[in-house]
């Protein structure tokens, strides 16, 4: 049946995206890749539901999806950020590892893979999250480095605010942090509140261009915060 390839083939296209946002990173190619990993997520935001639609969901399906995200929200954004480490200034008591640091930038791609692994397994975030997503993650830094790439190898910013930043960004993937969800229950003001204040606030966000996703991602952090700490309050 060649419906049930229609679901992995889907997938498949996520991960080729997320190959072409790799390779194009490694060259400075910033809003190439930041093109190929929003095309990667819409892919991998269809492909799943594609599944579920047609009834041929898979254990293969699954696995798939998850060695995409791998790629596309793991390893991508971590070639981003080492091409900008190739480019962003270097206090002089670090020139001598100026050829090394730039690597550091895998990291994220191991936090990534270890971010996925517990939400493959974590029965509690079947309507939420606990961590940043890992494509939160990635469009935040494709969008960040597009957006603000002027100021970032200005002499304003250096590599160990970088290094800290995407450490911070690290921590975040794999926090005990709760995130609401973005779906909504129905079109009602009561049961979304949450729902449509974010919305404002991304609508808000689009003047600042290649920045705005960067902004939005910014924005549900710190909105999950609040509500969060409204709850426990």
């Amino acid at each position: 049946m060649i419906k049930k390839h229609i679901p992995n083939s889907i997938t498949c296209c996520n991960l080729i995206c997320g190959c072409m946002a790799t390779g194009a990173a490694f060259h400075q190619h910033y809003v190439w890749a930041l093109l190929m990993i929003i095309a990667g997520a819409v892919f991998d935001f269809f492909d799943g539901m594609v599944a579920r639609l047609l009834g041929v969901s898979s254990p293969i399906g699954k696995e798939l999806d998850s060695l995409a995200d791998v790629v596309t929200f793991g390893v991508a954004p971590s070639a981003i950020i080492f091409g900008l480490f190739c480019e962003v200034q270097y206090p002089e008591i670090l020139w001598p590892l100026r050829p090394y640091i730039p690597y550091t930038a895998f990291l994220m791609a191991a936090f990534s893979a270890l971010r996925l692994a517990k939400f493959n397994l974590d029965t509690r975030q079947t309507t939420s999250f606990i961590g940043l997503p890992t494509p939160a993650n990635a469009l935040f830094w494709a969008s960040l480095i597009v957006g603000q790439h002027a100021f970032l190898v200005s002499p304003k910013f250096n590599a160990v605010f970088l290094f800290l930043f995407m450490f911070l960004a690290c921590l975040l993937l794999v926090a005990e942090l709760p995130l609401f969800s973005l779906k909504f229950k129905d079109l009602s003001w009561e049961h979304n509140r949450v729902q449509y204040i974010f919305l404002l606030g991304c609508l808000l966000c689009l003047p600042l261009g290649y920045s705005a996703l960067a902004a939005m991602i910014v924005w549900y952090l710190l909105l999950s915060v609040a509500v969060n700490a409204r709850v426990n309050f």
